[in-house]
């Protein structure tokens, strides 16, 4: 080593006995010879899954459901689906999320036909609300809709009526045009015919309800590249499931569905449950890639890579709404977790997906930096467009619920399995509800950051993933811990007031 470098390698420093998470640790800059945009952040979710940008949605119910898998594959990454649904309900959000070639989420309403509109707020943006039977678009039939103008100008007692009472109907050949037609074609549909909503329909069901006010919102996003695409050329997805018996009847129903990996759901992966799941769908479905997890140290990540999986899920606790660690005392911090793990994966060419504990670019620049292929985000993605639920308003805000799969509500749906207590008479909550703030469409959200990330990979000299962990592992990247002052100093401080704004 140099006389004049400084700081510590990540071997040194992760050796310490310390528990660190993404905040504790900084890396100190390196040498820069090419420009932001040079930087390739392609990379592999798994063995024989390739992403242009290293982003997965988390499979949470409140996160990861058809808009959100078609936008991150547009985008270049890939959406896990959430498996807390029946199986039939899971496989149809499979269906409709490779059939979103157009993954705009619209700002309308979504409303049960029972519902009252009280309130401007039921069309947020928008200028409609939309009834379907479940009150969500993950359904196969669009029942009619009600647009703002036609609201505002019902009495008192018309507005007590329920919405199905005096919605328009969305019947006629009009409205509905094929899953697969050009963007161009529906907008320029929308202009000629002056609608103010197409229906794109794929073998006789609703696919997706695109509005006038959708492609003028759209229109101000990065360009994305060719996305995430398979061999049937649609969209890649990716699915959740558990390890008991009926999964392997879940798993069956998916693989016709179309999914293109499945990722084995626990908090804690090192279990003969999980195990003997790797074993079987490796044997049954050998072309099928298998992601197991979660792990956080070398000991765990052995047992599975042994078993034969084709990716690993790194966190335990670290998660914004998880709570693993203060109610079982077992996790590890994040960026501990991801360097010991990926450190051991690395040897046998096993991609690591880095899941929990990212709230801005910088800890996704320091979980691929230290080792990971991909971050997975739950939080960091929930309250977006494309996030299910529909959006509130509390205290001026517009917000979206956001739930941990450890919560008590998630577990009642059947989340329970995930944390190994399905068959347990008490139930012991891991985690908890929340609400985050609305972010606007991940479209928008994730080209800036993943821009963000390039600066970071540029300020360290690495021109690529692999270049970040060449570098690490040849200890020419060099790390320091900070302390809890260094912390505060390294973000916004001093101000009597402020607006952060990241694009």
């Amino acid at each position: 080593m140099s006389s004049f470098e400084d700081g510590f390698s990540a071997e040194k420093l992760f050796s310490q006995g310390y528990s660190y998470t993404y905040d504790d640790v900084i890396f100190l800059p390196h040498y820069i010879d090419f420009s932001t945009d040079a930087v390739s952040l392609s990379t592999r979710l798994s063995r024989r899954v390739p992403l242009s940008i290293p982003c997965v949605s988390s499979p949470m119910d409140t996160v990861s459901e058809s808009h959100m898998a078609a936008a991150m594959a547009s985008l270049g990454g890939i959406g896990i689906v959430h498996y807390n649904c029946d199986i039939a309900a899971q496989a149809s959000v499979i269906r409709q999320a490779k059939s979103l070639r157009h993954p705009i989420a619209s700002d309308a309403g979504v409303k049960l036909p029972e519902y009252e509109i009280t309130s401007l707020d039921a069309f947020g943006p928008s200028s409609f609300v939309f009834v379907t039977q479940s009150g969500t678009m993950t359904v196969p039939k669009l029942l009619g809709y009600v647009t703002k103008s036609q609201w505002t100008k019902m009495n008192y007692e018309q507005r007590e009526m329920k919405i199905y009472d005096y919605m328009k109907s969305c019947e006629g050949s009009e409205y509905c045009l094929p899953w697969d037609i050009d963007i161009e074609k529906i907008e320029a549909l929308l202009e000629d015919k002056q609608k103010g909503f197409v229906v794109l329909e794929r073998d006789g069901e609703t696919v997706n309800v695109v509005t006038k006010d959708d492609i003028e919102r759209v229109r101000g996003y990065p360009k994305s590249g060719p996305g995430t695409v398979g061999a049937d050329g649609e969209w890649m997805v990716g699915a959740a499931i558990g390890t008991r018996e009926s999964d392997k009847e879940r798993l069956e129903h998916l693989v016709k569905a179309g999914v293109n990996v499945v990722v084995l759901d626990s908090s804690q992966g090192n279990s003969i449950y999980q195990l003997e799941m790797i074993q079987y769908v490796k044997r049954s479905y050998p072309e099928l890639d298998v992601i197991g997890g979660n792990v956080v140290t070398s000991y765990q990540a052995q047992n599975l890579i042994q078993a034969g999986v084709d990716g690993l899920r790194v966190g335990m606790g670290s998660g914004s709404i998880c709570t693993t660690q203060e109610v079982c005392a077992v996790g590890r911090g994040q960026a501990t977790a991801v360097y010991k793990v990926c450190s051991l994966a690395a040897q046998s060419g096993v991609p690591v997906i880095a899941d929990g504990g990212i709230s801005n670019s910088g800890h996704i620049v320091k979980a691929l930096v230290l080792g990971a292929s991909t971050v997975m985000m739950g939080s960091f993605l929930a309250g977006s467009t494309e996030a299910p639920g529909a959006y509130e308003y509390k205290n001026g805000k517009r917000i979206k619920k956001y739930r941990g799969m450890g919560s008590l509500e998630a577990m009642t749906k059947g989340s329970d399995q995930r944390y190994l207590g399905d068959k347990a008479n008490l139930k012991i909550a891991q985690g908890v509800v929340g609400a985050v703030a609305d972010k606007g469409s991940v479209l928008k959200l994730i080209p800036y950051t993943m821009h963000a990330v390039k600066q970071g990979f540029q300020d360290l000299g690495a021109s690529s993933l692999q270049s970040a962990h060449d570098l690490l592992r040849s200890n020419i990247l060099r790390l320091e811990a900070r302390t809890g002052a260094a912390q505060v100093e390294g973000g916004v401080h001093g101000l009597v007031s402020y607006e952060k704004k990241s694009f």
